[in-house]
């Protein structure tokens, strides 16, 4: 056998050889991208409901200081009807002690 003659069977053996290596390359770079976005896709999905957890807890306390400030407001106004209602049953004894009708 000559060195032209090795030099062509080395070639018909390594050219089969360099297919399957670029085959399995090219399998190894799209299972490497689809594991990227996978990744990617949790860690977005991740990342957005944390906000929604976060805008949900806001929403809750402000909804609470709400409750909280129209509960202030009842009682105000609870106590003044107590005090109109004092004072009406002050004046209707007054009105009675100097002999009208209440």
């Amino acid at each position: 056998m000559d060195a032209a003659m090795v030099t062509a069977i080395g070639a018909v053996v390594a050219a089969p050889m360099a297919m399957l290596a670029a085959m399995y390359g090219t399998r190894g770079a799209n299972r490497a991208a689809r594991e990227t976005s996978a990744v990617t896709g949790y860690d977005s999905l991740t990342k957005a409901l944390v906000a929604e957890r976060d805008k949900a807890e806001m929403d809750e306390k402000a909804a609470e200081a709400r409750a909280s400030a129209a509960e202030s407001r009842a009682g105000a106004a609870e106590s003044k009807v107590h005090a109109l209602e004092a004072e009406v049953a002050r004046l209707q004894a007054l009105v009675a002690q100097l002999g009208g009708l209440p």
